[in-house]
């Protein structure tokens, strides 16, 4: 005998009524949203030189002495032929950069969004689409490369610009020679602290000169994903001030 409709109903209801409900996922919050950064097209001061302005690559070469092949697009330079460093070398500086990270939602963790900047061409700040990690790790944007993780996720989200603004204290050596203090690192990301003045524990990436008395190029690396970069500059910094309580005064 066919059962009716609203029995066959009831029968149903009764039966999933003392079955466990399956455990359901945590919805995730979405990230917090990074404001735009301060310094995004901050022009360069007057003291500053230019590593790229948008209209050519004079001032770079790749990193085995050819000509440095990246395309430029609309005042920036995108990420493909092979790593490239700046002709300007230094020790102390403040360096300003702006990157665009590619959208690439079929990659996952290192193959999403990969480049880095390389100071001196001996100490990676990792460059990589990390939007919307809850706690980023030494590998992800924003880290001095395999060293310390960045403080704060403060990425924003792919095809949106985003600042890179750095102090780096070159290391200290003894009259000897023997090395007296670390470098120093300082990083603000679209202009939140997230490396603070941390002690830099060794070169982090293959250098082009292990000397590290010796001063050393801005490194861009080609990581094979088309990460964008333009206005960069940089100020080089004295190593120290004036000890005198007040300067000379006519």
């Amino acid at each position: 005998m066919a059962l009716t409709t609203a029995r066959a109903l009831a029968l149903l209801l009764t039966a999933c009524a003392g079955a466990p409900l399956a455990a359901q996922p945590a919805a995730q919050p979405p990230p917090i949203p990074v404001p735009a950064s301060p310094t995004l097209s901050m022009p360069p001061p007057a003291d500053a030189v230019v590593l790229f302005g948008g209209a050519d690559l004079s001032n770079w070469a790749r990193t085995d002495g050819a000509p440095a092949t990246w395309r430029l697009a609309e005042g920036a330079m995108v990420a493909g032929g092979g790593d490239i460093m700046s002709q300007e070398k230094f020790q102390d500086v403040q360096l300003h950069l702006e990157w665009m990270e590619p959208d690439m939602p079929q990659a996952s963790g290192q193959g999403r969004g990969n480049s880095g900047v390389m100071l001196q061409a001996r100490y990676e700040v990792q460059v990589l689409d990390s939007y919307g990690i809850d706690e980023p790790g030494t590998g992800d944007c924003g880290a001095l490369y395999g060293q310390y993780a960045a403080l704060v996720n403060a990425c924003r989200p792919p095809l949106e610009w985003q600042t890179y603004d750095m102090v780096f204290r070159a290391p200290r050596f003894n009259p000897d020679g023997t090395q007296a203090e670390p470098a120093r690192l300082t990083v603000l990301q679209n202009g939140i602290v997230i490396l603070n003045n941390v002690l830099v524990k060794g070169i982090n990436c293959g250098p082009l000169d292990p000397d590290l008395k010796n001063p050393g190029p801005l490194v861009l690396q080609d990581h094979g994903c088309p990460v964008e970069y333009r206005n960069i500059w940089i100020v080089h910094l004295p190593e120290s001030g004036s000890d005198a309580y007040e300067g000379h005064r006519q």
